[in-house]
């Protein structure tokens, strides 16, 4: 497969580069999105498997994430992009309540998997993050072997009964993951041991062990050089045809290369969100704008 920087076209890869060019925005004084705002475009998917509707977060007093709508659609990728501070890490710990480990953290509204209330108090959560796993910033394989690391979530879960399986299972993730060949001759050995690179496969592996239904992924490639960014681009392109993915970059040109669809936030509120080639190539709102051309962010 050819590189993923290959798989957009060349006016959205321009507009994505001019963004990560131009000068930092720190002087520029931009307007906050106004109160009572609305999303611009369709945050709906034909075929979702996620639904946020009116979702507020709360850290304290502090309002974290204000009235956000959002589809997760089967077989795509959604990019969410914005700013530092914008809500996007926040409103992707959501949906698969991680801020439940946050003792002040409050969470208003509806999302559901598969029509399923999350936050119900009937929900399983140790079985809703097999469902909704999570890849994060920085590769964090367990202190195990690569066989036990991929192995483990099986083993929780009870999804293989005889080490014949549980091995299957192993070797299919990790072949998923574009890692078994280069690590089938040392599955006893550390995950630790992996470059930076094959770690944040490992993890992808253990990830799609447990046969989920999104994998959300919070800046997956910030950590890694460019060749293994490259690789992840790739397998995330891959691994849209069995799951949704959810992804949160602040790289534009990223975002443009591996995403259907794009959405963009703002203190805390989504603004827009459409197409990835029409957010890139006419956004529709000013903010909009004003971020993937660099004025601020």
């Amino acid at each position: 497969m050819s590189l993923a920087v290959d798989r957009k076209s060349n006016d959205v890869s321009e507009v994505a580069t001019a963004a990560a060019a131009a000068p930092s925005a720190q002087a520029v004084q931009t307007k906050p999105a106004e109160e009572g705002y609305r999303t611009v475009g369709d945050f709906t998917s034909a075929n979702p498997v996620m639904q946020a509707r009116q979702v507020d977060v709360f850290y304290g007093e502090n309002h974290a994430i204000q009235s956000v709508n959002l589809d997760i659609g089967r077989n795509e990728v959604i990019a969410l992009i914005g700013p530092s501070g914008c809500g996007k890490s926040t409103f992707i710990r959501c949906l698969n309540r991680m801020n439940d480990t946050i003792e002040s953290a409050r969470i208003t509204g509806s999302i559901t998997l598969d029509s399923e209330n999350i936050y119900s108090r009937q929900m399983d959560v140790v079985m809703l993050r097999a469902r909704v796993g999570m890849v994060f910033q920085k590769p964090n394989p367990f202190p195990k072997s690569v066989y036990d690391n991929v192995a483990y979530g099986p083993r929780i879960h009870g999804l293989a009964r005889e080490r014949g399986a549980l091995d299957e299972m192993v070797q299919t993730s990790l072949e998923r993951a574009g890692l078994w060949t280069e690590v089938k001759d040392r599955l006893e050995e550390p995950g630790t041991g992996l470059s930076g690179g094959q770690q944040q496969r490992l993890c992808i592996a253990r990830t799609i062990a447990v046969n989920p239904d999104v994998i959300l992924m919070d800046e997956p490639c910030s950590a890694l050089d460019p060749i293994a960014t490259a690789r992840i681009e790739d397998l995330i392109d891959e691994l849209k045809q069995n799951y949704a993915i959810a992804i949160v970059t602040h790289s534009m040109q990223q975002a443009a290369r591996v995403s259907q669809r794009t959405a963009y936030f703002h203190l805390g509120k989504l603004i827009e969100v459409g197409d990835t080639d029409d957010i890139f190539t006419n956004p529709r709102h000013k903010l909009t704008e004003d971020y993937i051309t660099g004025r601020f962010g």
